[in-house]
C-alpha cells in the first residue's frame, strides 16, 4: 500500500512538474509576443537585456539569500576562460529567439525552434567529427521535411524572422555542444547556470543595447499613453523568464528522459494553439500538418536517442567520436536545458 501511494505521488509531482513547465514557458513566450506586438515595444536587445537582468538577480536570491541550491565553485580563471564564452553564445541564442518573436508569428518560431536536433547533430558531424548511428539520421528527416513544409506554407512569412529563428537553433546547438568541452567538470544544474552566465550575458548585451535602442526606448516612454504599467509588464516577464528556469530544475529531476522529449514537444503544440487564440495569426492546412510532422519527428528522435543510450556496455552507442580521440563525457543533461532563458 505504501509503495502504491509512493509511485501515486510520483505520477502526480511529474504532472505537476510538467504543468507548471508549460505554464512559465508558454507565458513568457506570449508575453514576449505581447510586449513586441501590443505594447509596440520594438527592441529585442532591452527585452533580453531586462530578462538577464532579473535571471542574475534570481538566481542569487535563490543561491545566496534563501539557500534553495548549493552554490557550485568556480575556479575565478575558468569564469573567463570556460563561462564567459558559453555566456556569449547564451546571449545571442537568447537574442535571436526575441528577434524572431518580433517578425514572425509565435507559432512559426516555435515550429522552426524544433529543428534544434539537426542542427545539433549537423554540427556535430561537420565541426567536431562525431559520427551517428543511421537510426539518428533517419529520424531528422521527418523534422526537415516538416519544416520545409511549414516554411514554404508561412502564411506570415518574414525573412529576417526566419533567419534569425533558424540562426537561434545554431546558437542553441553551439551551446549545447560546447557546454560538454567549456564545463568539462562542473557539473552545472539549471540555477547554478544561470548564477554564472546571467550576469555575463547582461554585462555583454547592455552596451549594445544602450548604443542601438537606447533612444528608441527613451522616444517609446514619451509616446506610449500608460509607460510604466507597460514596464511592469516587461519587467515581469523577465520575473518569469527566470521561474522558467526554475521549473527546468524541477521537471529534470522529476520526469525520464523520454517523458522530458514528449513533454517538450507537447509543450510546443500547446503554445501554438494559444497563440493562436490570442493573436489569430493565420495558420493554413498545410502549415499546420508541417507543424505536426515536426512535432512527431522531434519525439521519434528523442525516442531513438533514448533507446541508444540504454544499449549494454560494448554495443556502439551514438553519438560517438573516433576511436583515436579521447571522448570528453558531458556534465549535463543538455537536452533538458534548451529551453534555459
Amino acid at each position: 500500500m505504501e509503495e502504491g501511494r509512493f509511485l501515486q505521488w510520483g505520477v502526480f509531482r511529474s504532472l505537476l512538474a510538467i504543468l507548471q513547465w508549460w505554464g512559465f514557458n508558454v507565458t513568457v513566450i506570449i508575453m514576449n509576443k505581447w510586449i513586441f506586438q501590443k505594447l509596440d515595444f520594438k527592441f529585442p536587445l532591452s527585452v533580453s537585456c531586462v530578462h538577464f537582468i532579473c535571471s542574475s538577480i534570481g538566481a542569487y536570491l535563490v543561491i545566496k539569500v534563501l539557500k534553495l541550491k548549493p552554490l557550485i565553485a568556480v575556479d575565478p580563471e575558468d569564469r573567463w576562460k570556460r563561462i564567459f564564452p558559453m555566456s556569449f553564445v547564451f546571449c545571442i541564442n537568447i537574442v535571436l529567439g526575441n528577434v524572431s518573436l518580433r517578425y514572425i508569428p509565435v507559432s512559426f518560431m516555435q515550429t522552426i525552434k524544433s529543428f534544434t536536433p539537426a542542427t545539433t547533430v549537423f554540427l556535430q558531424c561537420l565541426v567536431w567529427r562525431k559520427y551517428f548511428d543511421r537510426r539518428i539520421w533517419a529520424s531528422l528527416v521527418p523534422i526537415v521535411g516538416g519544416i520545409l513544409l511549414t516554411s514554404v506554407t508561412e502564411l506570415s512569412f518574414n525573412m529576417l524572422g526566419f533567419c534569425a529563428a533558424l540562426f537561434g537553433c545554431l546558437a542553441t546547438s553551439t551551446k549545447t555542444i560546447l557546454a560538454e568541452s567549456l564545463l568539462h567538470g562542473y557539473k552545472f544544474d539549471s540555477i547554478n547556470t544561470v548564477y554564472y552566465m546571467a550576469p555575463f550575458a547582461t554585462m555583454i548585451l547592455g552596451v549594445p543595447a544602450l548604443l542601438l535602442e537606447g533612444n528608441g526606448v527613451m522616444d517609446w516612454f514619451h509616446a506610449h499613453p500608460a509607460p510604466w504599467a507597460a514596464l511592469i509588464i516587461i519587467f515581469s516577464s523577465g520575473v518569469l523568464a527566470f521561474c522558467l528556469n526554475f521549473s527546468i530544475f524541477y521537471v529534470i529531476h522529476s520526469t525520464t528522459a523520454v517523458t522530458f522529449n514528449v513533454a517538450g514537444n507537447l509543450k510546443v503544440a500547446v503554445a501554438v494553439l494559444i497563440s493562436w487564440l490570442i493573436f489569430r495569426n493565420p495558420i493554413s492546412g498545410l502549415n499546420a500538418v508541417g507543424c505536426g510532422i515536426t512535432l512527431l519527428g522531434c519525439t521519434f528522435y528523442g525516442y531513438v536517442r533514448h533507446m541508444l543510450s540504454q544499449q549494454t556496455p560494448g554495443t556502439p552507442r551514438t553519438p560517438r567520436t573516433p576511436r583515436k580521440k579521447m571522448e570528453l563525457l558531458p556534465l549535463v543533461n543538455n537536452e533538458k536545458l534548451d529551453d534555459k532563458v
